[in-house]
């Protein structure tokens, strides 16, 4: 049960709805691939509109629902808002769902929204992240603030959003991302025949220094009988195979680049390592979990409510090079734990982390909003402590 007081309202299951999701994301990342999950996901009955910045993006996340409609608009200016307001005002949305990979993301469709559409309004931030620029964090409380729903994707995830923008304790709701189940990868137990000359580790992630690949390759160049596979693409590419090659491990180092579906390369891995300095609730952590790879990650975000040490992975803290090289070894010597470790984690993601799971949440949440009464978006009430 999520904790919201729109929950405690009257409502309607075959009440059809028109959603709009929203993001001004200029790339495809894990936060637009979960926002495309969801419109996979939801009901039939349910109408969808994507609507964003980016052709790009917007065509990409509409693949997921072939019958919805997008709808690209200007993403700075004067022309901007304009087109926001006439748009918003013209689709008659029940709900504008707004995806956010970062805290500051889709400033200029939340403020329009906010102050000229009569939809409910639901932010989804992805990321905890903080601010220290003031002019920012004010806009960012600020837009909080008069949200309807305010959505993070785990209780820690939320906890920090409360936390950094002084939003009141349980002002922002946890539903956790999820995955497809598509069932476990043909070679899982491929694993146990090898020798631990031939061990895989395996990294899903943007190459950028938040994911923490320079830590994977530091930690591996102290790990004998291993090497890497790090799935992702961006401007840490030329950093990291430089790192590589001063840690004397660039042969045990693969970079294939962004690759679009990563679950063929699930059953190639032995370990799979995120140890990332910041993230909310990873879809490369979730597709592990269904895939039964063992995990090793980084404690942090919502990491640690899916990840249980010794029973569904193994938890380091951030930047800390030598807890993963002994997670590595320790896992890279015991073919039964990593086995094991692996089987309790699919077991834990197809309860509580699948796409159904995530779009039940989000339905659940959008349907309750429905029949609550409007509140004023100029004056807020004080957060709860």
């Amino acid at each position: 049960m999520i904790n919201h007081p729109a929950y405690n309202a009257t409502f309607c299951d075959d009440r059809p709805l028109h959603i709009v999701v929203y993001t001004d994301a200029a790339g495809i990342g894990g936060a637009e691939i979960s926002l495309g999950h969801l419109i996979a996901t939801v009901s039939s009955h349910i109408r969808i509109t994507v609507i964003g910045t980016s052709a790009k993006v917007v065509e990409a996340i509409g693949k997921y629902r072939p019958e919805s409609i997008s709808i690209v608009l200007p993403n700075q200016g004067v022309s901007s808002y304009l087109s926001h307001i006439k748009t918003f005002q013209q689709i008659h949305p029940d709900i504008l769902h707004f995806n956010c990979c970062t805290p500051w993301a889709n400033a200029i469709g939340l403020t329009t929204a906010l102050f000229t559409s009569r939809a409910k309004i639901v932010r989804v931030d992805q990321l905890p992240l903080r601010t220290t620029d003031m002019v920012t964090l004010w806009r960012h409380r600020a837009l909080c603030l008069r949200v309807d729903a305010h959505v993070a994707v785990g209780q820690a995830s939320a906890q920090r959003m409360e936390d950094f923008y002084a939003l009141g304790r349980n002002s922002v709701i946890s539903i956790p991302n999820g995955v497809p189940d598509r069932g476990i990868p043909a070679a899982l137990y491929d694993s146990l025949s090898h020798n631990q000359h031939d061990i895989v580790v395996g990294s899903i992630g943007r190459l950028d220094a938040m994911k923490g690949h320079d830590i994977l390759l530091r930690a591996i160049a102290q790990v004998e009988g291993v090497r890497v596979v790090i799935l992702g693409e961006g401007s840490e590419r030329a950093t990291l195979e430089q790192l590589a090659v001063e840690l004397g491990v660039r042969e045990r180092v693969d970079l294939p680049g962004w690759i679009a579906d990563p679950f063929g390369y699930l059953s190639k891995f032995d370990i799979v390592a995120l140890p990332s300095r910041s993230e909310g609730f990873p879809l490369a952590m979730v597709e592990a979990m269904l895939a039964a790879r063992p995990i090793i990650a980084s404690r942090v975000g919502s990491i640690s409510e899916a990840i249980i040490p010794g029973k569904t992975g193994i938890l380091i803290e951030k930047e800390n090079v030598a807890e993963l090289v002994v997670a590595l070894q320790q896992l890279r010597d015991q073919p039964q734990y990593r086995l094991q470790l692996g089987q309790h984690a699919r077991a834990a993601a197809v309860t509580n982390w699948t796409a159904e799971a995530m779009a039940a949440k989000y339905e659940q949440l959008w349907r309750s909003l429905i029949d609550v009464t409007p509140r004023s978006r100029l004056k807020v009430p004080r957060p709860r402590d």
